[in-house]
């Protein structure tokens, strides 16, 4: 029978052991919810930051979500714990009221055994009395607990909240910014046509001028001599006409349209290897940019003119005669958006 006891007190040792491994979950909880109030304040400084900040709201939702799943595992954790430690109490005191009526029964001679016994069931009571100061901690904790979730549960609707309303400000503003760049669209079209129309009674109907879709093209031989990015006097003559309709229109346009003159130069298939121009792409954006200074003396914007180099890789006739190299060569100019 003593060695019985002994085992069940060797047994009830492992429990401040496990009140222990709690408290140290316990202050592990508290750690994780300080970097929760420190997310959340990083949270509401960048929530401005439309998109970014929407990303970043996104995730601390989900970091919140995991840390209110792990502290409802601790809550159920917790409660197995207390229910746990009130079976092991309702354990101990049917024990020590089997030790009391053991202890009632016995004769008067058996000093000793009665002894023994008392020794047992006071060491059953401080046994009974650590459990239960263990059962009234465990109790508060979880009282705790349940406030911290409530007050997780709170701050994970008032994010959710904020995260809809974040949705609906920026597809208001994409709405918005849709329109105004359908109508900024329209408004330049409307000068770009407005261009063509000007453009054509100044030059008339030439051979060597026509319009291609959205561009004015103009054959390189208007302003450039075979193989060279020298504008000839009668090209720069074109141009005058070109730079000052091109002027009037930019300063009849609205400011905030982003407009822009894009000069591109075209070259024929038939590889040139000068010393100047060690290839058509060099050819073709030598003659471009030759164009575009030009234009900038006559009162271009610098900010609304860009040259470009397409060498002969986008040709208009793909055959290898003379008339489609005479068609390939050419500057062509448009009117887009930067």
């Amino acid at each position: 029978m003593a060695l019985s006891r002994s085992h069940r007190r060797d047994e009830v040792n492992f429990w401040p052991g496990f009140v222990d491994a709690l408290s140290t979950m316990l202050i592990g909880i508290v750690f994780l919810l300080s970097v929760f109030v420190l997310g959340q304040f990083f949270l509401s400084q960048e929530l401005t930051g439309k998109d970014t900040a929407l990303d970043r709201l996104n995730r601390q939702i989900s970091e919140l979500t995991d840390l209110l799943a792990l502290e409802r595992s601790s809550n159920r954790q917790a409660q197995e714990n207390l229910q746990l430690l009130q079976s092991s109490l309702t354990r101990e005191q049917s024990e020590r009221g089997r030790i009391q009526d053991m202890l009632n029964a016995q004769p008067g001679n058996q000093a000793a055994q009665l002894g023994e016994a008392q020794k047992a069931l006071e060491s059953e009571r401080q046994l009974s009395a650590r459990a239960q100061a263990t059962v009234d901690m465990v109790n508060q904790q979880i009282v705790a607990m349940r406030r911290q979730l409530a007050a997780l549960e709170e701050a994970l609707g008032a994010s959710e909240a904020k995260d809809k309303e974040s949705q609906a400000r920026i597809s208001e503003l994409g709405s918005r910014l849709n329109v105004a760049l359908a109508q900024r669209v329209q408004e330049l079209a409307r000068y770009r046509s407005d261009f063509f129309g000007r453009l054509r009674q100044v030059l008339g109907t030439r051979p060597d001028i026509r319009v291609v879709g959205d561009r004015f093209v103009f054959q390189s031989e208007v302003f450039f001599d075979a193989g060279q990015a020298v504008l000839k006097p009668e090209g720069r003559g074109e141009l005058d006409k070109l730079g000052a309709i091109i002027a009037d229109l930019g300063r009849e346009m609205p400011p905030d349209i982003p407009w822009i003159l894009r000069v591109d130069g075209h070259t024929d298939n038939r590889p040139i290897r000068s010393a100047q121009f060690p290839s058509n792409w060099h050819l073709s954006a030598g003659r471009a940019i030759a164009v575009v200074e030009y234009l900038v003396t006559k009162g271009i914007p610098a900010d609304r003119i860009a040259a470009t180099g397409f060498g002969d890789n986008q040709p208009l006739d793909v055959a290898n005669t003379d008339d489609a190299w005479r068609r390939n060569r050419r500057i062509e100019f448009k009117i887009t958006e930067r």
